[in-house]
């Protein structure tokens, strides 16, 4: 994995398909870091090669198997959870380029993401059904607030094969482009919210990750708690000027 930083998108980029233990690591940090440096104001993940993320390493998981069955999927709470967990916790907007097949925990991974460009025909799969295991990396939650309990449970049920223009039509994706053309377009999108009201999307970040499942009282008191304070910030003040003179915004991200 490697990551590089422009004009204040950080960019993640996995260099395998499978999910290793080391991979799973070095993403976890390199998220971690992302996190506590305030000079990111957008993160871009994407992959690399013909694959994004096809979720677990199987060649590493049988040998796993094959010397512990009884502790092999520990790496689950040890190693996934806190991963998809720190993903969460990042309050910039997260891209996500999908430059290719995406199956299993590296689905999960993808829909961590707040928006996702994904190559045309590139396959979609929840993998799990098909391994003899149910979902984890959040893939259940994320399914259902995605497209319904409904078609969740047909998606891994079934885990049949399904296209970036399928995924895009059931909103699991938001845009679908030439193979050659989504670290392109993923890269102008993460730089279009780099240049934005980072405390704003900071906000909207905390709103939606409650908003389905917190009662509306709470949400509303959430929303006046976050407006109240957006309503001091700078961005607010020069977006205000900004309409007034008719003119555009320039966002410091404070």
């Amino acid at each position: 994995m490697t990551r590089t930083d422009d004009g204040g998108v950080a960019t993640l980029t996995l260099l395998r398909p499978g999910l290793s233990s080391a991979l799973r690591t070095d993403l976890l940090a390199a998220v971690t870091e992302l996190a506590a440096d305030e000079s990111v104001r957008a993160v871009l993940l994407t992959g690399s090669g013909r694959a994004f993320c096809v979720g677990q390493d199987l060649a590493e998981h049988v040998e796993s198997l094959r010397g512990n069955a009884a502790t092999s999927l520990s790496v689950v709470e040890d190693e996934y959870n806190p991963l998809i967990l720190a993903l969460a916790a990042l309050r910039v907007p997260v891209v996500v380029g999908i430059n290719g097949a995406c199956a299993g925990a590296g689905l999960g991974i993808a829909l961590s993401g707040d928006l996702r460009v994904a190559a045309a025909g590139s396959k979609f799969t929840t993998a799990f059904a098909g391994v003899g295991l149910s979902s984890d990396s959040g893939l259940a939650s994320r399914l259902v607030h995605c497209v319904g309990g409904s078609r969740a449970a047909q998606l891994l049920l079934l885990p049949d094969p399904f296209s970036a223009e399928t995924a895009e039509q059931w909103g699991l994706v938001h845009r679908v482009v030439p193979a050659d053309e989504v670290h392109d377009e993923a890269r102008a999108l993460a730089a279009r919210l780099a240049s934005g009201p980072t405390a704003a999307y900071r906000a909207m970040k905390t709103v939606l990750a409650t908003a389905a499942t917190d009662p509306l009282e709470e949400t509303l008191a959430l929303e006046a708690r976050l407006q109240t304070q957006l309503g001091r910030t700078a961005d607010h003040l020069e977006a205000v000027e900004a309409f007034l003179a008719k003119r555009a915004p320039d966002f410091t991200g404070h």
